[in-house]
Parts: C-alpha cells; sequence; structure tokens
C-alpha cells in the first residue's frame, strides 16, 4: 500500500467535520473512503510519477469542468478508457486545505446519487 499518511488525515479531518458517515478501505493500491457504503474518494502514491493522487468520484457535468482544469487527469490505472465521473487531482491540485476541501466537497455532493457497489 502506497499512500501518504497526511493526505488521509485531512480526508478523515474533511469528513469528521462534515459528520459524514464514512469509513476506510484498502483499495486502488491506497485508501478509499467510503460514505454510506458507497465509494467517496480515494488517494494513492502514482507508481510512473510517485506523486500523491486525490481520487474523485462526481457527477457527470462536475466531470466534465474538472478535465479542463489544471492538475486534473482522467481516471486510469491500466491504460484503459477512463471511467466516467471519476477522476484524479493531482498533488498541486489538492495541497492546500482549500482545494482539498473544493474536491472532497465535490464527491460528497455527488455520493447520494451515486450507486452502491455490489455487496460479496
Amino acid at each position: 500500500m502506497a499512500f501518504n499518511e497526511d493526505t488521509v488525515q485531512r480526508i478523515r479531518e474533511f469528513f469528521q467535520q462534515k459528520n459524514a458517515n464514512f469509513y476506510e478501505k484498502k483499495m486502488f493500491k491506497g485508501i478509499c473512503f467510503m460514505v454510506d457504503d458507497k465509494m467517496c474518494c480515494a488517494t494513492h502514491i502514482d507508481k510512473k510519477t510517485g506523486e500523491d493522487f486525490l481520487l474523485c468520484r462526481i457527477e457527470d457535468e462536475a466531470y466534465l469542468k474538472a478535465l479542463t482544469m489544471p492538475h486534473v487527469l482522467p481516471m486510469e490505472f491500466t491504460g484503459k478508457a477512463a471511467i466516467k465521473g471519476y477522476i484524479f487531482v493531482t498533488e498541486e491540485g489538492h495541497k492546500s486545505t482549500k482545494d482539498l476541501y473544493h474536491w472532497l466537497q465535490l464527491c460528497l455532493d455527488f455520493n447520494p446519487m451515486a450507486k452502491a457497489g455490489k455487496k460479496k
């Protein structure tokens, strides 16, 4: 597991401040934050760049807008096509608390509409 513990702690603090019903799960080679039993966001260290990436699950309109912004990449793990609604925000894009909270709020706003994964 490769992730930045400082980023994980900052994400925890955001969800605690929002009184979100969340828990953490090891996923995507990092830490995934589940809100109301649905994947909300995650963080991991990118193998290629060594950079701290924030994975955000956001609604379609915000997704399209985000892809035009600096420090945002479509989600790709294996070179396959990106999954719509999922983006990576590079370290520079979530370095400040203001920027991090902006992205996390988009994730939290989308969460009630997001589909839950299949239970095993």
